[in-house]
């Protein structure tokens, strides 16, 4: 495989990866219950969808009823008794995206509802031909614009898993760190606090030896004045 290959298929693999593309989806709905899919997306990231029921059973007309949500739990969208729908937004926060479908009611014969759900996020989103009408772009202009996008949605894919990452593996370290300093600080607080504890027991020995032997002093010289006192007086 030559260079060039190689370098052009390194490329594409990355497109794949890092950019962000349209995706369809089908789902079986159960009769009873929720299906649910959902994506991890950045921040001010545009949001494309749309669904709509696929029915091979034509005497049955089965409705749906579909939610979107946030990371934070907002609603973003939300339609009951339904056959098929649409929904965009602007992603305000990085975080899992969630549609969640059910089947109403009554409306499905006690059937799986199958659903064709086809999402589109950041650049996948663009309309390239009404980009290029209106700056009248063709040809290779338009496939270089086309990569600039490309380009501008891997860096900021490569910055948001940077930072989330990073995040996620640096904090426990980071947390383990301090909890280790905090340790290290209580245990030379409790070492300086026993050194000035066997400092004061210490000076405190002492004084009271002192005061002992002064005690002590003092008792013999009182013992020698009181036998002076009584010889002179010829009472012993």
């Amino acid at each position: 495989m030559s260079d060039k290959m190689r370098h052009g298929l390194t490329t594409a693999i990355l497109l794949f990866i890092l950019v962000p593309v349209g995706e369809a989806i089908w789902l079986d709905v159960p009769t009873t219950g929720t299906k649910c899919v959902s994506e991890e997306i950045q921040s001010n990231i545009v949001v494309l969808a749309d669904y709509i029921i696929i029915s091979e059973d034509h005497s049955l007309k089965p409705t749906i009823s579909a939610k979107v949500t946030s990371p934070y739990g907002n609603n973003l969208h939300h339609s009951e008794n339904v056959t098929h729908g649409e929904f965009a937004f602007t992603t305000k926060e990085s975080g899992n995206y969630i549609a969640c479908f059910w089947a109403d009611a009554k409306s499905h014969g006690n059937k799986d509802v199958s659903i064709n759900v086809e999402w589109k996020t950041g650049i996948a989103t663009k309309d390239w031909a009404s980009i290029a009408k209106r700056e009248k772009l063709e040809g290779v202009e338009l496939e270089i614009r086309k990569l600039e996008g490309a380009v501008e949605a891997i860096h900021e894919n490569l910055i948001y898993l940077r930072n989330k990452y990073c995040y996620s593996l640096f904090l426990p370290c980071l947390l383990t760190l301090i909890s280790q300093v905090l340790w290290i600080k209580m245990a030379c607080r409790e070492a300086d606090m026993r050194t000035v504890s066997e400092k004061t027991n210490s000076r405190v020995a002492w004084c009271s030896m002192m005061s002992l032997g002064i005690c002590i002093v003092v008792s013999g010289l009182q013992v020698a004045y009181l036998k002076h006192y009584f010889e002179k007086k010829k009472l012993i």
